[in-house]
């Protein structure tokens, strides 16, 4: 019962913390607050029923590493601050599942959760992309027109990968691996296409970042909360650094938005739930 109530917590905190980003670009520190507290003290009263220190001891070293790896991710400019807490909270709150719950699962559950997050945080950011995209049509006009201009190179990066692959299988995979000559094609020509397919992705999120992630607005529009260009922390102004700002002689100023990556979390709780782990299934598919 107490582990169910857990795993609620952490889906209805999280779906919450994600809508507000969606709508705010931030998350409110009370919310994973909140579920680090409602996870320690639940498996605090998970310890006592079991007899056992177990369930609070790893809601600790869960909660405390996914703090440690959140905020390594805001310091390299990756992440913001609500997003490296959300994650804590979660790890305070399910360190550990039953097999009632995690029979899809071989990893514990941390890893799987940890993996399955950039998995379906990596699908989410393309779709979100997608639809700003849609939105700004101009950043269809800019990367067809930057794939454009790049073709000669991307048909020499293919030539030489294609070559290299074939070389290198035909001298040293093939004294390992019992592969046929027309496997091996086959193989490598899904490789080249995944290379292509991935260089097509990193110029359109290039293309997406740098039109519709990039404002300039004037100075007197700025606001708190929001994140000046320069700046290499997801950690949006506060009222005094804006009025900092305002008083200075600039007219306009560039600002910066990322994706909104809060709701990657209750998707990527609930493909671990209900689909397991998403790195053994990519694995499979090799």
């Amino acid at each position: 019962m107490i582990e169910f109530v857990l795993i609620l917590v952490a889906m209805i905190g999280s779906l919450i913390s994600g809508v507000i980003d969606l709508k705010t670009t931030e998350i409110p520190d009370q919310i994973p607050y909140a579920m680090m507290v409602i996870g320690i003290l639940g498996n605090a009263i998970n310890s006592m029923l079991v007899g056992s220190y177990w369930p609070v001891l790893m809601s600790f070293i869960v909660g405390l590493g996914f703090l440690g790896v959140g905020f390594l991710f805001y310091y390299l400019g990756q992440w913001g601050g609500g997003d490296a807490k959300l994650l804590s909270g979660v790890g305070f709150l399910l360190p550990t599942l039953s097999v009632k719950y995690s029979a899809k699962l071989l990893l514990p559950f941390p890893l799987a959760f940890f993996f399955n997050l950039f998995l379906v945080g990596a699908l989410y950011m393309i779709g979100y992309a997608l639809v700003l995209s849609f939105i700004n049509r101009k950043i269809w006009q800019v990367f067809f027109h930057d794939i454009k201009a790049n073709a000669k190179m991307l048909f020499i990066l293919n030539a030489l990968i294609t070559v290299g692959l074939l070389l290198f299988g035909l001298i040293v995979l093939r004294n390992f691996i019992s592969m046929s000559l027309i496997q091996m094609i086959r193989a490598e020509i899904v490789i080249v296409l995944a290379i292509f397919g991935l260089f097509l992705i990193w110029r359109f999120t290039k293309t997406v970042e740098d039109l519709g992630f990039k404002k300039k607005i004037p100075t007197s529009k700025l606001r708190e909360g929001d994140i000046l260009l320069e700046s290499k922390l997801w950690e949006g102004l506060t009222s005094e650094q804006v009025k900092k700002v305002k008083s200075s002689n600039k007219k306009h100023v560039w600002i910066k938005e990322g994706v909104r990556f809060g709701l990657a979390f209750p998707l990527a709780l609930l493909f671990t739930l209900f689909v397991g782990d998403g790195i053994i299934l990519i694995l499979g598919l090799i």
